[in-house]
């Protein structure tokens, strides 16, 4: 299986799935999300494979959430805002496997997001999560709220929606939405080392407990399906443009002209 925008290797046991655009800081475009879906899949249900883990290429960024310049009112991709990301995220949670984030660097927007659905985070002390979204002019009005609050708690997924700041590996956690941060040079072998470890594991038992895991907030799909409807009736305001339309000038946004 051929990829462009992603890496797929096996390290006995573990899939490591990287995304591929540095240059980028790895943020996803349509075709990213598709290669992604692949990928996970593949891992998922090849019996060889104990462990998934879900990287980004390069030391700047993990991964900085959908590529602005495929994004003009709508994303270059298919899908309800021209990103499937619906499917990415019901891919992450469906498949029989562990997944594990590892973040060395930028965890910014979608890329958040991502961590905040994998089933394990591992990240470096160079590693920063956060949210832009309402810098931007865009949301996720899915599992990146909904689920974050189960995760780090209701007043910090609002504090980290509503101000954008941003949070260092440490931080990270100690508000839940990371299970280690280690030295930036000890990433990979503490990643592929908790990766090994959940191959020794028994793959149902931990198939079950992940289906277990995920009931408990699985009514949070159709919550997104519905959202990211609103999301693309957003996407077509002025409002929303003016996050892009800074960012390519840029200048700082002015979105409260356009409110209505």
């Amino acid at each position: 299986m051929e990829f462009e925008d992603v890496l797929y290797e096996v390290r006995n046991g573990v899939a490591w799935i990287t995304i591929n655009r540095p240059d980028k800081m790895n943020a996803f475009r349509g075709q990213t999300c598709d290669e992604l879906i692949k990928a996970l899949n593949r891992a998922g249900y090849d019996r060889a494979v104990g462990a998934i883990v879900l990287a980004g290429a390069g030391d700047r960024a993990f991964c900085t959430g959908g590529d602005q310049s495929a994004h003009s009112g709508n994303y270059d991709g298919r899908g309800t805002i021209g990103l499937p990301m619906e499917e990415l995220h019901a891919a992450i949670r469906d498949v029989p496997k562990p997944v594990i984030a590892r973040v060395q660097g930028y965890a910014i927007g979608g890329g958040n997001v991502l961590c905040t659905i994998c089933d394990l985070t591992i990240c470096s002390e160079k590693a920063i999560f956060g949210q832009v979204g309402p810098k931007m002019g865009s949301v996720d009005p899915g599992y990146g709220t909904a689920l974050l609050a189960r995760v780090v708690g209701e007043k910090k997924a609002r504090e980290m929606w509503y101000m954008c700041r941003r949070y260092s590996g440490a931080e990270a956690v100690a508000m839940g939405l990371a299970n280690a941060c280690v030295p930036h040079d000890q990433l990979d072998a503490e990643v592929q080392k908790w990766g090994e470890e959940l191959c020794e594991r028994s793959p149902t038992a931990i198939a079950i407990a992940k289906r277990s895991f995920n009931m408990d907030t699985a009514h949070q799909s159709g919550i997104a399906g519905m959202g990211m409807y609103a999301l693309k009736l957003y996407y077509d305001t002025e409002e929303s443009r003016e996050g892009v339309n800074a960012l390519k000038e840029k200048r700082k946004p002015d979105f409260r002209k356009f409110a209505k």
